[in-house]
């Protein structure tokens, strides 16, 4: 698949990601219902109902292609495919349910077991960043879309993101060898995109999540411009037997100070 098949469903599908968000807000304002997954997780009529928009959309336009979403997937299966999609319908579901902004939408094309395709969407903020190569990565923010390059806005302080308040020793070692300045709490995807538009510098993390969670983000990240690896500065490659992440550091830039 080459890049103008890519950019031609990326396109396609940046009309139902706004209709999902639309529909995640709505359910948001009359208040969701929740259950609780095996995984001890929650999971709401938000998610569901975005994860059969996307997902009756993406088979359309592209039915050869396997989903494997966060709300279907089937850990105990096999999965030998080296090309798929990754879908993490609302990220950020706790954040979603307590109707804060910084849950996200997310869908991301594999192929070869590499990102090649992402999009994320934010509603409560109005912010859609999608991507489908090098140097194509964009953010389309109240009608305006403009290019995604990593290019830093804030020259004083060097900005780490964190999932939570308390921030790992491991974590906390990283980003004293980064020099970061400032730590910041995001939710969600959308640290990742943070760093693609240059708000933020790098984000790191222990072992944790599913791939689904960051697929769609790195593939914006790495399109703008920024990094994308292990702690042991390894690439960070798709389809692992049980989809968990490894230990990961996300970077704007390999110099971030500049």
């Amino acid at each position: 698949m080459n890049k103008h098949n890519l950019k031609n469903i990326a396109e396609e599908l940046l009309d139902t990601f706004i209709q999902a968000g639309k529909i995640a807000k709505e359910i948001s304002h009359k208040g969701v219902k929740i259950t609780i997954k095996s995984d001890k997780t929650p999971v709401t009529d938000g998610d569901l109902a975005v994860n059969k928009l996307l997902t009756d959309k993406i088979n359309t336009l592209t039915p050869e292609i396997t989903i494997i979403s966060e709300e279907t997937v089937d850990l105990k299966a096999s999965y030998k495919e080296k090309t798929f999609w990754l879908i993490d319908p609302i990220d950020g579901t706790r954040e979603y349910i307590k109707k804060k902004e910084e849950y996200t939408l997310n869908a991301a094309l594999i192929i070869n077991l590499k990102p090649a395709l992402g999009i994320v969407y934010a509603p409560a903020k109005n912010r859609l960043f999608f991507s489908y190569g090098k140097n194509s990565a964009y953010e389309i923010h109240n009608g305006n879309r403009k290019v995604l390059n990593c290019k830093k806005i804030n020259k004083n302080s060097i900005i780490g993101l964190n999932n939570s308040d308390v921030t790992s020793n491991e974590v906390l070692s990283i980003y004293k060898k980064y020099k970061v300045t400032q730590t910041i709490k995001v939710s969600s995807s959308l640290k990742f995109c943070l760093l693609a538009a240059g708000e933020a510098d790098i984000y790191a993390a222990k072992a944790r999540a599913y791939e689904w969670d960051i697929a769609a983000a790195h593939t914006i990240l790495e399109h703008a411009g920024g990094t994308v690896t292990t702690h042991d500065e390894k690439k960070f490659l798709y389809g692992k037997p049980d989809f968990k992440n490894l230990p990961i550091i996300a970077k704007r830039t390999l110099h971030l100070e500049k």
